[in-house]
Formats: structure tokens, C-alpha cells, sequence
């Protein structure tokens, strides 16, 4: 052992004369096999003059070993850059997602109208002058990634405004409130609403024995039962639904007050649905209505716009009402709490590569 050593150190210590690029080949022989050794002689590094980099654009040298404890050693986690080509591929196709996986995102644009320093010091609810890029996925929540558009369900309204002062997201339903009130509830209502273990059935369908068993044990999901049941989950088109943020959310002011607010969108062409036969007969002729109508619209530039609004109760003013504000099978009534609309969203691109955006 002793001897190897010896002789590596020797190896490299010869060739320091011969220039840097030398010694690091010699360095490299004096570890490999006989095979390996000869083949160096006659190997060029590809990725010398072709600038390799990361993600973070961090010059690679080499992106075919990974970085290991000693010569036959375990790949260490150190090693970025190998975990970060990894990431890479095991993403490259994106495993469906446990609810939500039926979805469509378009890009767009928030301009503010009406500033409320009086509840937040945010620049984007303020700056009447910025406009601010959006991002918005539609989507049902029970279904499959290949399951029809029309089905009966709750519609997701997901938002993310690229501020000024970073990312802001309102991950919203298009009802105004939810099935639970504790979240260690989520996975049960979930399962509850997915299909049947037993044959798979019903696909993106909620009305089933499962969910029926679960509402009968949760009563404070009976508010969300009225409307889900209604036409209003059978919207007739993404640009014709209402979204809402459900949740009650901080906001503080410059001079360190707080509120709650709740966070609204109201679709300019109004709130639209289909009656059940219709969104039986698209579901067979057209699975894919909403996506297509919506994708449509914006390349013909009849652009989707949204008035986006607030209601805000004061904290001082939280214990006001017979119920939480923190509970999300509630509304604030709009004849108590009036919605106040501050500004305008405009869905006005298209997506190029819908895997990655």
C-alpha cells in the first residue's frame, strides 16, 4: 500500500515540468487501469472548450464521474453537479399528480386600479403603475391527466404573480370554500373522492358511495356538498369561472396593523355553466372543451380577464361573527363584508411547451 502511494507520488511529481494540463492527465493515468492509461494518451477532454455549465452556471469539467469516496468509493451527495443531471431526468416525465393532474396554464398580466395601503404595504397591491406577469392552471381536481374536461368537480384557479418582490401564488378553488376544516383531514377527503378501490370506477366523478360515506361522518362538509351539487361545478368554460383564494389570509400595513383578507376573482363575460346533459355530451365528443376553448380564445385575441377583488375585516373587528374567520368551510357574507375589486388580470399568451411551463 505503502508502495503505491509512493509511486503515484512520484508519478506526479515528474510531470509538473510538462505544464498543468499534463500533470492532471498524469495524475489521472497514475489511478486507472492498463487499458484506461493507454486510451489516455488518446483521449480529449470534449468538454474543455465548450463551456459546460449547471443550472446555476457553474463551468463543469467533467460530467461523466461522479465525485466518489477514493478511487472504487461511493458517490458522495457533495457531488451537485451529478444530483442536479439526475434531478433533471427522473422529472423529464412528471408523475400525475395526486389531485389536480387534469390541468391547462396560460400566461398573462395583472394591472392594479385601485391601491389599499390600508391593508398591506405589497407593491404589487399598491403601484398602480406596475404590471405585473401572471401565471394561471386551470384544472379539475379527482380526475386522471386523460380524464374529460366536463366532468362534475371542483375547478382549480391557481395563481402566480411574478413581483417585483418575488413570487407570490394564490393557490385558489372556484368555490369559495373547502370540504374540511383540519388539514390532517385532506388525504381521507381525497380518497373519499377518488374512484372506487375496488373496479376503478367512477373516473373524475365524486358523487359515489366513498364520498357519500365520507360526508355523512364529516358534517361540516355539507356546505361544500351544496356546491359542488350545484351547476356551478359544471362550469361552462375557464374564462366564464369565478375564483377564490378560500382562506383567510394576514395582511399588515405600514403602520403595523393587520387584517384578514379574502382574496376574490370575477370573470368579466360573467359566471357561466352547463346543465348535465351538455357537459355529458362534450365529455364524449370533446374531452378536452375547457382547455381547447380557453387556448382558442387567446390565439384569436379575445384575451380572458378577471377583476380581482378583496374583502378585508380589520382584526380588531375578528371576533364580529358567529363563526372563525380561520375556517374554510366559511364565507364572510358579502352583505356584511362587501367585495372591493382593485385590479384587472388579462390571460393573454399561450404556452409554448406545456410539459415545462
Amino acid at each position: 500500500m505503502l508502495s503505491s502511494m509512493a509511486s503515484l507520488a512520484q508519478s506526479v511529481k515528474e510531470t509538473l515540468s510538462q505544464g498543468a494540463d499534463s500533470a492532471q492527465q498524469a495524475a489521472r493515468k497514475a489511478t486507472l487501469n492498463a487499458k484506461e492509461a493507454q486510451l489516455a494518451d488518446y483521449t480529449n477532454d470534449a468538454t474543455k472548450d465548450r463551456g459546460m455549465q449547471s443550472y446555476f452556471g457553474v463551468l463543469q469539467s467533467d460530467t461523466d464521474t461522479n465525485l466518489k469516496a477514493g478511487v472504487r468509493g461511493p458517490t458522495l451527495i457533495e457531488d451537485i453537479h451529478a444530483r442536479e443531471k439526475i434531478s433533471h431526468f427522473d422529472h423529464e416525465r412528471i408523475p400525475e399528480r395526486v389531485v389536480h393532474a387534469r390541468g391547462f396554464g396560460v400566461h398573462g398580466e395583472f394591472k392594479l386600479h385601485t391601491p389599499i395601503p390600508e391593508v398591506t404595504t405589497a407593491k404589487i397591491l399598491n403601484d398602480t403603475s406596475l404590471t405585473t406577469p401572471t401565471f394561471v392552471r386551470f384544472s379539475t381536481v379527482v380526475g386522471s391527466r386523460g380524464s374529460a374536461d366536463t366532468v362534475r368537480d371542483i375547478r382549480g384557479f391557481a395563481t402566480r404573480f411574478y413581483t417585483t418582490e418575488g413570487n407570490w401564488d394564490i393557490v385558489g378553488n372556484n368555490n369559495p370554500i373547502f370540504w374540511i376544516q383540519e388539514s390532517i383531514k385532506f388525504p381521507d377527503i381525497i380518497h373519499a373522492a377518488k374512484p372506487e378501490p375496488h373496479n376503478e370506477i367512477p373516473q373524475a366523478q365524486s358523487a359515489h358511495d366513498n364520498l357519500w360515506d365520507f360526508v355523512s361522518l364529516s358534517p361540516e362538509t355539507m356546505h361544500q356538498v351544496l356546491w359542488h351539487m350545484s351547476d356551478r361545478n359544471i362550469p361552462r368554460s375557464y374564462r366564464m369561472m369565478q375564483g377564490f383564494g378560500i382562506h383567510s389570509f394576514i395582511c399588515t400595513n405600514a403602520r403595523g396593523e393587520r387584517s384578514f383578507v379574502k382574496f376574490h376573482w370575477m370573470p368579466k363575460l360573467g359566471v357561466h355553466s352547463l346543465v348535465w346533459d351538455e357537459a355529458l355530451k362534450l365529455a364524449g365528443q370533446d374531452p378536452d372543451f375547457h382547455r381547447r376553448d380557453l387556448y382558442d380564445a387567446i390565439e384569436n385575441g379575445a384575451y380572458p380577464e378577471y377583476e380581482f377583488g378583496v374583502q378585508v375585516v380589520p382584526e380588531s373587528k375578528e371576533h364580529d361573527f358567529d363563526f372563525d374567520l380561520l375556517d374554510s368551510t366559511k364565507i364572510i357574507p358579502e352583505d356584511i363584508v362587501p367585495v372591493k375589486y382593485i385590479g384587472t388580470m388579462v390571460l393573454n399568451r399561450n404556452g409554448m411547451v406545456i410539459l415545462c411551463e
